[in-house]
Parts: structure tokens; sequence; C-alpha cells
């Protein structure tokens, strides 16, 4: 049975009726790391894990929540939205929240909904089911959103409402993902272009380490007021840059290096990192993937030793495949200390790679490491017909 199908089966089993049914995509980055909350640029895909969520309206105010995967039930009501003691129902009452706070009516809802997004490997499953909740609250609803406001919205409720001061990218490529293509998308503007990403040679696979260490959050924060420190350095001599997306490298050398060296390494990989992402963009348009590997490991080198937020299980799996001519790049993907690193590997060599590097890890570190290949694939939609995920 499909996860549609058995959505749609689970929603009828609780709610005895038949409801439209909506997907929303999990997400990869394959380069930009660490640029979207510094006004750059980033890399983003949508993948073949999604949250799916089925809806019917109800007659009343009440809002009935469904979780597949914890088979629990969640009740609130439009009239009193609050945080809940599990975080799960939060993103979808979140994105209710900033609906009625536009002025949208809504009655309230019957909602069941599950997914295969692996939790915690960095592959955003709270966006895609914020992004499922906002598709289909639109389209039952007739509200008339925009695909960037349904973005936005999702956005809104995670930093609102659940407490995550996240940018859009993870959002972003949820709602506007296109099978065979990256997002190569401005988080200044949030302007977008489809990048061709279509290679019957490479696939893309994801090795995740199992591990989340406690410095991640604290790091997070901390790094973000580096790079805003190193703008007040430049911008005191250039008012006009506002953002490290206007720096550039001779800025910082000459009003970031000297004052601090670690917020100049810091900043240093942002605005590489900024240049590296067009630059990988015209090795894709000119179907150079080799370079474009290159590129990939160019970045987990900066985030391992001048953003530093790397870690021993990270580094490992990156210097693991280093030695396989196979593996054509190779880095840390999200914010860091754990999660996945992301593989650019040549498909016919995806499955004796994948039980190397498993056996390797687990005879170096005593983790048993998961790996996930993942397809490229479009966003949030409704599906017309449950047969379409399989």
């Amino acid at each position: 049975m499909s996860l549609a199908s058995e959505i749609e089966k689970t929603f009828q089993q609780q709610f005895g009726e038949q409801p439209f049914v909506f997907c929303a995509p999990g997400r990869i980055n394959l380069i930009g790391e660490h640029t979207d909350y510094n006004n750059g640029l980033v890399l983003p895909a949508a993948i073949d894990k999604h949250v799916v969520l089925a809806i019917a309206k109800r007659t009343d105010n009440e809002i009935h929540i469904f979780s597949q995967d914890y088979q629990e039930m969640h009740v609130s009501s439009l009239t009193s939205l609050s945080k809940s003691e599990n975080l799960w129902p939060d993103y979808i009452n979140g994105v209710i929240g900033q609906m009625l706070g536009d002025g949208k009516e809504l009655t309230g809802v019957n909602i069941a909904f599950g997914g295969d997004i692996p939790q915690g490997a960095g592959l955003s499953s709270s966006a895609a089911l914020e992004c499922a909740t906002a598709v289909a609250l639109n389209t039952v609803f007739n509200l008339g959103y925009t695909s960037l406001q349904l973005a936005r919205i999702g956005q809104a409720a995670e930093n609102q409402f659940v407490g995550v001061n996240c940018g859009l990218m993870d959002q972003f490529a949820s709602v506007f993902g296109k099978a065979g293509h990256l997002i190569k998308l401005d988080c200044e503007s949030f302007e977008h272009t489809y990048i061709p990403f279509n290679s019957k040679d490479y696939s893309v696979i994801l090795f995740d380490t199992q591990v989340k260490h406690s410095l991640a959050s604290s790091a997070y924060n901390e790094r973000r007021r580096q790079c805003e420190y190193g703008v007040e350095l430049i911008s005191k001599h250039h008012p006009e840059v506002t953002s490290l997306r206007h720096a550039t490298p001779e800025m910082l050398r000459n009003y970031v290096q000297p004052v601090d060296k670690v917020v100049y390494d810091r900043c240093d990989f942002v605005v590489s990192e900024i240049q590296r992402l067009h630059d990988a963009c015209d090795d894709l348009i000119a179907g150079d993937f080799i370079q474009f590997g290159k590129r990939m490991f160019e970045t987990h080198h900066g985030l391992q030793h001048k953003y530093e937020v790397s870690c021993r299980e990270l580094d490992f799996l990156v210097d693991f495949v280093r030695d396989y001519p196979e593996v054509i790049g190779s880095r840390m993907m999200g914010g860091g200390f754990g999660g996945c690193t992301i593989n650019l590997v040549k498909t016919d060599a995806l499955a004796t790679l994948s039980d190397r590097a498993s056996r390797a890890y687990k005879e170096a570190l005593g983790i048993d490491m998961k790996v996930y290949q993942v397809a490229i694939v479009d966003g949030a939609r409704i599906l017309s017909d449950n047969s379409e995920l399989q």
C-alpha cells in the first residue's frame, strides 16, 4: 500500500469520511550552507521523502489531528490555539494561527498525517508538515495565497509558534520543488532559478551519522552573532553593507581580520560559499558534474576548518569516501554537529559504497549508520491519484 493510500485509509477509520489528500516533500541542500541567514544563496531540492496529509472540513471550530507515526489524536480549537505538550501538533496549529491572523475565515478541520522523511536527519520533516498543511488549507478553503506566501506562512509558524528561528529555505524547497532541478534561491529577494540536475550517471545518497551533538543549537546562534559582528565592522566603513551577501574578501581582510581572526574565518567561509554556489550552478549548466563535486568537498573543508560546525562522525564519512573515484563530491549537510553527509556518487557504485561505508563507520565509531538514496521531485501538491506516491 502506498503512503498516500495508507494515510487516506487511516483518515477514513478515524473520521468516517472521505478526505482530500496532499503531500509535501523533505529537502536536501547541495551547496550553500549557513548562507541563508546571511542573505546569501542556497541550492536546495525537494526529495522523494514526504509528509502526506489528509483533510476535511468540520462544521464547528474544533481541530482534530491524528498522527499516524505516533498513533495519537490531538484536539484543539480555532478559538484557543496554544502550544501542545507534544511538538508535532504545533507545526499544524502554527500554520492555522498564521492564516487566522491574516483574517482568513476557516472552520474546524479533521486531519490525519504521516510520512517517510527520516526524523532528525536534517531533511526538514517539520517544514514538510507545515507546507502540506498550508497547501491543504489554501486549497480546501480557497484562500488565494501564492506559493511564496504559503512558504512564508510555514516559516512564520516555525519562527513564531514553534519557536525555531529558521530561514525560508526549507519551506521554499518543499513548496517550489521541481523534478530534476535544484532551486537557486536568493535569500534576500526570494527570487529563484531552476538549475538542471539530471544525470543517469550520478546519484545523490545520504549517510546519516545517527548523532546530534548538544553543541548544535548554541553554536548555530553563536555563528549568527559572529557573522553579524563581521558586518558591523565592515559597515563602519561601508554603510551600504548590511549583510555578508554584500561583503567582499577585501573588506573582510581590511576590517575584520585585524580585529578578530575567528570572526574573520566565519565571515570568509560565508562570502566564499556564496561565490562557490554561483560557480557550482555554472558547472551544472555546463554539465560538469566533476567540477561541481569538487566544490562540495571544498564546502566541507570550509565548514570543518573555518566555520567549525562539523564533528568527528561527519569528517570520518567525508574522509572515507574521498578515496573512492566513484564519489565525485561529499560534504556535511545542514547546521552541523551531526546529521547527514550528502554524496554525489556514480549510480552503479551506490550499493557497494554504501555497504563499505556502513561497515567502516561501525568499525571505527561503533554506530550503525543509515543510508538514504534520494531522487529530486516536485514540491507540495494535492494528490489526485494516490498511486502517485508509492
